[in-house]
């Protein structure tokens, strides 16, 4: 089960294209952002919250789902890392309510 599934299959993700569309659809241009500039920008805030919270960066890369580049590190390290994950996701939802509630009287 996934947060975004696929519009033709629930046991599949929702496209970057689907989610480039959408995009397009809200008025923004491939020149100003497309659906990977979200993970980028998620990865580098998380990644700068690391020493506040004693997060691991293995973490932050499992829950963006990057696969593991090294070989061994990927043949023996299966750690989830949900704790930490949860520490990541309820800090990102703040940052995003505290964004919300920052622009709501402009």
């Amino acid at each position: 089960m996934y947060v975004f599934p696929s519009s033709i299959s629930n046991v599949k993700i929702m496209s970057e294209n689907t989610l480039n569309y959408a995009l397009r659809r809200l008025g923004y241009g491939k020149n100003e952002i497309v659906y990977h500039g979200f993970r980028a920008m998620a990865s580098t805030l998380l990644h700068e919250k690391i020493s506040e919270h004693g997060i691991h960066s293995d973490a932050i890369e499992r829950q963006l789902a990057h696969a593991e580049r090294s070989g061994v590190k990927a043949a023996y390290n299966h750690a989830e890392y949900l704790k930490e994950r949860r520490i990541l996701m309820q800090w990102w939802s703040d940052y995003l309510d505290e964004l919300k509630e920052s622009t709501s009287g402009l």
